[in-house]
């Protein structure tokens, strides 16, 4: 016999699903000038690749990036923070999977100043670039290069 509480239940688990699979998903804080246009661009390389991004207009981005831990030196145009760690500059969402993935001990990651190729920076070439892991202390190893 057909029994429509069965349907009702099927229903329901089928829109829970996706509202699981978007509550799964880190959200990462921005904290961006408005007239950046490349922290646009990182924002948008950020949701293709499957994060929630809450961006917020600031007058002085380095004040998160002070607050956050991450030295000067390795300042950039835009400052973020993702479950406890902090992301300075153009990085690619495929280091911060990895550093999701293996919980370093670190305040997080850096692309100091904003090299042409990074997510963001975007052109007609690309330049070299590190991936910075920013330690306690302000001491950095490279943790992923970029050609």
């Amino acid at each position: 016999m057909f029994k429509p509480y069965f349907i009702h239940s099927a229903a329901a688990a089928l829109i829970a699903l996706p509202l699981a699979a978007c509550a799964a998903q880190p959200v990462i804080e921005v904290y961006k000038t408005s007239m950046c246009g490349c922290c646009k661009e990182w924002v948008k390389h950020l949701e293709a690749n499957g994060f929630t991004v809450k961006a917020t207009d600031v007058e002085d981005p380095s004040d998160y990036r002070q607050k956050f831990g991450i030295p000067e030196q390795y300042g950039s145009c835009h400052s973020g923070r993702v479950k406890g760690y902090a992301l300075e500059g153009h990085v690619p969402a495929a280091e911060i999977k990895r550093l999701l993935a293996e919980k370093p001990k670190a305040v997080g990651l850096a692309v100091p100043a904003m090299p042409l190729g990074s997510p963001g920076m975007e052109g007609p070439r690309s330049d070299p670039y590190d991936v910075l892991l920013v330690k306690d202390g302000g001491k950095t190893a490279v943790y992923k290069h970029y050609n």
